[in-house]
Formats: C-alpha cells, sequence, structure tokens
C-alpha cells in the first residue's frame, strides 16, 4: 500500500507500508501521521495552519486516529463531517491517483521494487501545477455533489 498527501502548495512523499502490515489505526499513526502528517504546518505550510482531509478508510475514522488529529492538527475535517465514501470529493481519488498510476504503468514492472521506483520517479515529476488544480477543484465538485443531493457527479 501507498500513502501520500497533497496541497495546493506542495505534497508529501509517497509512503510505502510494508509488505504484511496490517493498516489499522494504530499503524496509520505511527508510519503516517506522526511522522509525516504532524510536520507539515513547519514543513509544507512554513508555520501556518492546514485543513486535513483523509477518505473514510477504518483506520481513519477509528476513535484514537480522530482523538490524535484532534490533539496535534486543529483543523481537521472530523469523520461525522465527511461522507463516509465520496471518491468525487477526494483530490487523490477523483485526480491524483489516477495521474500517478497511468504514468507509473505506462510500461509493466516485474518487481515490486521496480514498480516502487517508477511511481517515486513519476511522482516527484508530476507538476505541483497539476496537484494545485486537483485541490484547487474541490470547491466545485463539492457544489456538484450537494446539487446532485449526494449522488455521484461522474
Amino acid at each position: 500500500m501507498v500513502w501520500t498527501g497533497v496541497s495546493a502548495v506542495g505534497r508529501t512523499p509517497l509512503i510505502f507500508i510494508p509488505p504484511g502490515v496490517k493498516i489499522n489505526a494504530k499503524t496509520y499513526q505511527e508510519l503516517v501521521l506522526e511522522p509525516v502528517v504532524k510536520g507539515l504546518s513547519q514543513t509544507m505550510f512554513s508555520g501556518q495552519q492546514f485543513v486535513f482531509q483523509q477518505d473514510g478508510a477504518p483506520a481513519h475514522t477509528a476513535n484514537t486516529t480522530q482523538d490524535w488529529l484532534k490533539h496535534n492538527i486543529p483543523n481537521f475535517i472530523h469523520k461525522d463531517e465527511w461522507p463516509p465514501y465520496s471518491p468525487d470529493l477526494n483530490p487523490m481519488d477523483y485526480s491524483v491517483w489516477y495521474i500517478l498510476e497511468n504514468k507509473a504503468c505506462s510500461v509493466s514492472h516485474n518487481t515490486v521494487s521496480s514498480l516502487k521506483i517508477s511511481l517515486c520517479r513519476e511522482w516527484e515529476k508530476m507538476p505541483q501545477e497539476t496537484l494545485r488544480a486537483a485541490v484547487e477543484g474541490f470547491p466545485n465538485r463539492l457544489r456538484a455533489v450537494i446539487s446532485k443531493k449526494g449522488g455521484y457527479i461522474e
């Protein structure tokens, strides 16, 4: 599994979860939130606050994860404020993963190592403007979902 984060002004590195590791609240907090997300205010946002949004994966919505976020990331979208299955609203789902997969998998990979190298290379090459456009598309997508009364827009 791979995790990453994007914003209009930057991106996190790709975080590869080791094979055989079960992603639960504890591992998500230890492998992603604590080492990567906790410092984003300083590393990506120059000390400014930011809003952290994640999807409805069980590790993300677990009470311990929500508590961790409440204590470490003041502006996060609480699980009760986010639709449980909403790929139309998540920039990673409606744009970024698709682009990255198409680029990194344009050739076959015989090993996991080869795939990881390709993912990292394409991630670094992806223009920030592409990520900015995906993130800045969120308000229009939100309005479209609201106008469809929560229905899919694509």
